[in-house]
């Protein structure tokens, strides 16, 4: 039998590859990716820290379990990350970041100071002294209203505050529709980045006891410089399908910006801000870094 396979240190792999249009399956120990046309593109084995499985992608059963054996975590998304629909074994199974950020979420000084450092990448400043996470959250809040209203003015589009009901979708004014469909697609990637940096999407410090408290944290970073703007400008636009131009605006920034490359440092340098020991990881397990991301299309090429 042979000896169990030890998974590369992350240091040393590439980040993300996005894969469409394609089915992965084993070959001579490794990931191979076969389009429609039969080309085969190999991907050397553990060398990926996480395969985004976009729409047109079939996985086999021995690349799966290959996957889990190496420690590549296998997420299925929409185009670019706008959805996230399910993942294998989260940050293959870190247990140590998993108790690390339950450890700094408990702690009351720690959660503070991520609370801080959060404010501080948000708005670009630091944050008032002496203040509480419910202090700073009530100024937080004032200050997105205020920043939606400003978007509202600067697009020529007529607001009346963030407002919608998640069971009644279309009952939204346009501009509560185009932030949400936008919002949407912001949490799938921010879900993604999360999952493979080996964290807890559940476990916030500003939001709490949601099934996403984590990844709403980490996106509010984002959002106001990458998908509500997207939002408001297709707003006034007012097009017949609202939420797909969003949808689509949102998977081409996604792309051009790299965000997701992007959002899992910002992840490690919030925590770090919580000045709590990092647990030692399991000698199965190696530290997480993510380089830049690559993707494969059809014929082994991003288009």
């Amino acid at each position: 039998m042979l000896p169990p396979l030890k998974p590369i240190a992350m240091k040393e792999r590439i980040s993300m590859l996005f894969i469409e249009y394609g089915e992965i399956d084993v070959l001579d120990g490794a990931f191979v990716v076969i389009d429609k046309t039969g080309v085969r593109t190999q991907i050397p084995v553990g060398s990926i820290a996480c395969l985004m499985l976009e729409p047109g992608t079939r996985v086999s059963h021995r690349a799966a379990a290959l996957a889990a054996r190496v420690g590549t975590l296998l997420v299925w998304v929409g185009e670019a990350g706008v959805r996230l629909y399910a993942s294998g074994q989260p940050g293959g199974a870190r247990s140590d970041r998993l108790l690390y950020q339950a450890k700094l979420a408990l702690d009351e000084k720690a959660r503070l100071k991520v609370v801080r450092k959060m404010y501080a990448m948000r708005f670009d400043e630091e944050p008032p002294a002496k203040r509480s996470v419910d202090q700073l959250r009530g100024i937080e809040g004032a200050r997105v209203r205020k920043t939606y209203k400003l978007l509202a003015q600067r697009h020529g589009v007529a607001w009346k505050g963030r407002s919608y009901d998640p069971s009644q979708w279309d009952k939204s004014d346009l501009p509560n529709l185009c932030l949400s469909a936008a919002t949407a697609c912001l949490y799938g990637i921010t879900e993604a980045a999360v999952l493979a940096a080996g964290y807890a999407p559940a476990v916030g410090f500003i939001h709490t006891g949601k099934p996403l408290s984590f990844v709403y944290d980490i996106a509010d970073i984002f959002k106001f410089d990458s998908v509500v703007p997207i939002a408001f400008q297709i707003a006034a636009r007012a097009p017949a399908q609202p939420e797909r131009q969003v949808r689509l605006a949102c998977r081409d920034h996604f792309r051009q910006s790299k965000l997701l490359g992007k959002i899992i440092p910002a992840i490690e340098e919030i925590l770090t801000a919580g000045e709590l020991e990092m647990p030692k990881p399991a000698p199965d397990t190696q530290p997480v870094a993510i380089p830049e991301e690559k993707g494969l299309g059809d014929a082994g090429h991003r288009h």
